[in-house]
């Protein structure tokens, strides 16, 4: 099994990268467009739990 390591070198090439790909005008537009996602999905998250923790359960004894 290979562990994948990011160094220093790796981060400022694919920084690099994703400036040349989307330009230095899109980052923050991009970056904002992610926030949204994971505060989306931190909030589904969150309603899920909830629901199950309000559930009623099925382990009555009869």
């Amino acid at each position: 099994m290979v562990l994948l390591r990011i160094g220093t070198a790796e981060i400022i090439v694919l920084v690099l990268l994703v400036l040349l790909l989307f330009g230095g005008k899109k980052i923050p537009e991009l970056m904002k467009g992610l926030g949204k996602g994971v505060k989306s999905f931190k909030e589904g998250m969150n309603e899920v739990e909830k629901e199950l923790k309000d559930e009623p359960t099925d382990d009555k004894p009869e």
